[in-house]
């Protein structure tokens, strides 16, 4: 019965956000109410979105600091040299636009963090994709794509880091078998990227542009003029703002402070140093309150449903089904099968659940079939790229907002693009013995 509530409602939040027929923020919160009441589980709801919003209220504090943060380092002109750079280098080729945003990406994606790549590389490349003419989809198709990759499989990084906690494993013999993997992934991020570039460049053709400084400006969605957004850069000051980025980005590798807070604090000194007159902090956080409350706002209502999917046990009943149906003779590519499933379980179910609720299922299943928890761990992480496309992922939120655009939108763009990605390195995971 659980099985049959719990997918029935992942396949009908799908339908709604996927099809417009519900925003994001009210089919995250609807359809797991009224799912909850089918089972019977009434009286236990209130209860249950309480303890989803207490397991997403870092991330979300964490997002509302980062964007107010950047925000902040982008009216202050810190990305400015690298986009007219990038513009000088790439020269309205819309291929080697796509691919430069995929080798950004992945580089700053090394730190593991899917909301500061995000962050960095939108900020970056955005005003360069408008002014081109690009489809902005194909800029957050590339980032999530990268982030995926390049945080979903290194020990520091969100997935691989609660597949190695949760099962009690060896970073080292986790990760190593997987560096093949890995970087047949960053070449699958970059092919898909020249596939994009191409299809952009069939469409609009290399155009011949030359950009100044003032026409990158006005695409700065928080001015509204040149001359307002010349009177907010700080280019004096471009020196002091890098090397606060780069001792945010730091310490948030070290781990000394929690996530929120350390963008907190950031936020806090970019706005005392580039913006010391208390009028102008008020402008320029309402310049992007916009932007974050949307973000905070999907965070929350996917805590709403994350914790009644949690609460009522459908997680445990899909999961256990799953493993059920399994059958015995399927045992010599168990590893090959979790890596598969994979795409879809971490699609609807956030990283904890299916980390620290399914993976130990899945994990337990398969030393009945003689096969090595490490195996089994190394494939719950190759699902990554679908995963990042799921509306409980804080990080894809995020991009969304970046780039102006719907969350059904950019899964219908991006779906083709991550299930290719995925399906490439499961098949070089198997092939190279890093599952077998």
């Amino acid at each position: 019965m659980l099985t049959i509530l719990g997918l029935s409602m992942v396949v009908v939040f799908t339908y709604l956000i996927m099809a417009k027929k519900l925003s994001p923020v009210t089919a995250l919160v609807i359809v797991p109410i009224i799912f909850g009441l089918i089972g019977g589980f009434g009286m236990g709801l209130g209860s249950m979105m309480l303890d989803g919003l207490k397991t997403v209220a870092p991330s979300a504090a964490l997002l509302l600091f980062a964007i107010l943060f950047f925000g902040i380092l982008i009216d202050a002109g810190l990305f400015d040299p690298l986009i007219n750079k990038m513009l000088h280098i790439v020269k309205g080729d819309p291929v080697k636009i796509a691919i430069g945003t995929a080798v950004i990406a992945m580089c700053v994606a090394l730190d593991g963090d899917g909301t500061t790549t995000h962050m960095i590389t939108i900020s970056a490349m955005l005003a360069l994709y408008l002014r081109i003419g690009m489809n902005p989809l194909v800029l957050a198709t590339i980032s999530l794509l990268s982030v995926s990759i390049m945080s979903g499989m290194t020990p520091w990084g969100g997935p691989a880091t609660r597949a190695i906690v949760s099962l009690g494993l060896d970073a080292n013999e986790f990760f190593i078998p997987l560096l093949p993997t890995m970087l047949s992934g960053a070449a699958a991020v970059i092919f898909i990227s020249f596939a994009l570039g191409k299809k952009e460049r069939a469409r609009l053709g290399i155009i011949d542009i030359e950009v100044t400084p003032k026409e990158a400006l006005e695409l700065n969605p928080a001015a509204a003029t040149v001359a307002e957004t010349e009177d907010i850069k700080r280019p004096k000051l471009r020196w002091v703002n890098l090397l606060l980025v780069v001792t945010i980005m730091t310490v948030l590798v070290t781990g000394i402070l929690p996530a929120p807070i350390l963008f907190l604090i950031g936020f806090v000194i970019a706005a005392m140093i580039n913006y010391p007159d208390m009028q102008q902090q008020k402008e320029r956080i309402s310049a992007h309150a916009g932007n974050a409350l949307t973000v905070v706002v999907l965070v929350f209502a996917a805590g709403i449903f994350s914790g009644i999917f949690s609460g009522t046990g459908m997680v445990e009943a899909v999961s256990n089904s799953l493993v059920s149906i399994i059958p015995e003779s399927a045992s010599t590519f168990y590893p090959l099968i979790v890596a598969l499933t994979s795409m879809p379980l971490t699609f609807v179910l956030s990283n904890d659940a299916y980390y620290f609720g399914v993976l130990p299922i899945l994990a337990e299943s398969g030393v009945a079939y003689g096969v090595d928890p490490l195996q089994v761990a190394r494939a719950s992480v190759l699902g990554q790229p679908v995963h990042f496309l799921s509306p409980l992922v804080a990080s894809t939120l995020l991009l969304v907002g970046m780039v102006k655009t719907e969350l059904g939108d950019l899964q219908r763009f991006a779906i083709k693009w991550c299930v290719l990605c995925s399906l490439i390195i499961i098949a070089v995971a198997f092939i190279t013995g890093a599952i077998s």
